[in-house]
């Protein structure tokens, strides 16, 4: 027989439990987020664009992707993934990402000969001190939180510093956070954030 209190609820559990209303809300709000970011599709199209970035072509051509889970670390989440190439090693990803209770972030990912490219622009940009990125540090390049085994703020690092992280791993990310309380705003800062991106990449 079961150990009771592993299924006793608790009052706060049984008022959820017999709520329908609170999931169909989640099952709403994920809606929007799907309805924002397929906006989304056309700002970074445009960012870049303007930015004059040049990327391969089997970048610009990739297809847009929103998918969404219910369990990184056990929330559920949203994420776009435009443009995309996940080639084995060769990686390149503008990943717009919603997270559940946490924050909207935009990553821009690469690794392999993306990065490989990419790197010298990166390197030689100025615009990386004193702005609003983050720069991934843990080896595990799949990991999207925002704790300090995962990404810094680059403003906490001196210029030698960021060179030095962005040169030592076989991948980079660079990301930018934003706040769940900034909900409305969010269509016009995800433009401009996309615009940062492009403006590291040009």
């Amino acid at each position: 027989m079961a150990d009771a209190t592993k299924i006793t609820l608790s009052d706060k559990e049984l008022s959820l439990v017999t709520d329908a209303g609170w999931i169909l809300t989640k099952h709403a709000i994920i809606q929007k987020v799907y309805s924002l970011f397929t906006e989304c599709i056309p700002a970074v199209e445009t960012a870049l664009n303007k930015g004059g970035v040049v990327l391969p072509a089997e970048v610009r051509s990739s297809v847009p992707k929103i998918y969404k889970g219910e369990n990184y670390l056990q929330l559920p989440y949203v994420m776009l993934d435009h443009p995309r190439c996940f080639n084995g090693r060769d990686i390149f990803a503008i990943r717009t990402m919603f997270w559940w209770g946490n924050f909207f972030s935009i990553t821009l990912h690469i690794s392999g000969v993306y990065k490989i490219m990419m790197q010298e622009n990166i390197l030689k940009n100025n615009k990386l001190t004193g702005n609003n990125f983050f720069i991934g540090v843990n080896e595990d390049q799949w990991q999207h939180h925002f704790e300090e085994n995962n990404f810094l703020p680059l403003q906490q690092l001196s210029k030698d510093d960021q060179l030095k992280m962005l040169a030592q791993n076989d991948f980079t990310k660079l990301a930018l956070k934003f706040d769940l309380h900034l909900w409305n705003n969010m269509p016009a800062l995800l433009r401009e954030g996309y615009h940062e991106i492009a403006a590291i990449l040009a």
